[in-house]
């Protein structure tokens, strides 16, 4: 069992003096309910909900780093879906809803206060079985962050994150992507009124901001997908108590069917935020089983170089296709070991794998560093 409290080391590795971080998560000895930290770093604050909307935090919870080189030590309870925000120059502002509910920051808004904020964050889960925590860019790519997880036996984990100036390459990245294939990758980079880098989108959010963004781009591979396993099974190994199952597409091409469940054809858009068309989980298990699967390999463009198999073992092949993720595909190449949610089931790998998707973990964590402007080049 993890221990009712856990030091968080802030470790302040970016050039500036104002650098905050705000905690959030739901207090799981207290009924989950919603849990900030105050700017001590310290004591809890456990908001009630506001009579109207949007409503400002009535205790400060922006936790302001100690100067750069330097660390701050904060301390939490127990969370689930935790998040650390971490910003740059000012901290980020959060309100109220009735319930209560926490409003958090967007990059799909640009009337949210913090649209024109340089933020970022982290993830975690510290329950009575053991520390979770990773780094995402599910939704976006902000400035680099980077985890060190000292283990109960005095061990370290780390996910070493961006390296510095790995947010430019991404964005160097994808205007040549533009270039060679006349999609808009580059609208998936946001800049500050001065023309300074400040996010860089996922697909799934820059479509949420443009819809008619990467329009009909991956239907190519779809088709040729489909054609495919007209042709050949597919087997997929759920990696739970279903074991491995096969499918084809039927002959009238309508459907992939997977040990007896169909699966429609997605679209660009169904592959990019893994949750629509035939992505949608819902009260059967085998089919959520199959969906984190298949999703992962048509973002990684790997269904036709896997042998049939998937998960793919041919990690080498990923994002190697013309029409793939490639917003994923910069992503891992500008981290310094590759590691980091680029898209929700980034987390898939063949049995015996390696991780990823840059995530700690560990059932009696000593302490969880977390460095802010990363620690690699």
């Amino acid at each position: 069992m993890t221990a009712d409290t856990l030091d968080i080391h802030l470790v302040n590795h970016t050039t500036s003096n104002a650098v905050f971080a705000t905690v959030t998560g739901l207090a799981i000895d207290r009924g989950n309910a919603w849990f900030l930290l105050r700017s001590d770093g310290k004591t809890p604050y456990y908001p009630a909900a506001p009579s109207e909307i949007l409503q400002p935090l009535t205790e400060n919870c922006a936790i302001q780093l100690a100067g750069p080189g330097e660390t701050r030590v904060i301390t939490i309870p127990r969370i689930a879906g935790g998040r650390i925000y971490l910003s740059i120059d000012k901290p980020i502002t959060f309100l109220l809803n009735p319930g209560p509910a926490l409003v958090e920051p967007s990059v799909t808004n640009p009337t949210d206060a913090n649209y024109h904020t340089n933020w970022s964050f982290m993830e975690f889960t510290y329950n009575h079985d053991q520390l979770y925590a990773n780094i995402s860019y599910v939704d976006f790519v902000g400035f680099p962050i980077a985890l060190t997880l000292t283990t109960s036996a005095g061990a370290e984990k780390k996910v070493l994150g961006l390296a510095r100036g790995g947010p430019e390459r991404i964005a160097a990245g994808l205007a040549a992507q533009q270039d060679k294939d006349g999609q808009k990758w580059g609208d998936l980079v946001v800049k500050d009124d001065k023309g300074n880098l400040l996010r860089i989108l996922s697909p799934n959010q820059g479509i949420v901001l443009n819809p008619s963004l990467f329009s009909g781009y991956f239907e190519p591979y779809i088709e040729d997908v489909w054609s495919h396993y007209r042709q050949h099974d597919l087997k997929l190994d759920t990696q739970c108590h279903f074991g491995v199952v096969s499918g084809s597409v039927n002959k009238h091409g309508e459907c992939l069917t997977v040990d007896g469940l169909e699966f429609t054809k997605p679209t660009t858009r169904d592959i990019f935020n893994a949750s629509s068309g035939p992505f949608q989980t819902g009260p059967d298990a085998k089919r959520n089983a199959i969906i984190p699967r298949l999703n992962a390999e048509f973002n990684r463009s790997v269904l036709l170089s896997c042998d049939c198999e998937v998960p793919s073992r041919k990690r080498g092949e990923y994002y190697r296709h013309d029409v793939t993720n490639h917003y994923a595909r910069l992503v891992h190449d500008a981290n310094v070991d590759g590691r980091g949610y680029a898209h929700p089931y980034d987390d898939v790998a063949a049995s015996g794998g390696e991780d990823h998707s840059g995530f700690v973990n560990d059932g009696a964590p000593q302490k969880l560093a977390v460095i802010v402007g990363g620690e690699g080049d």
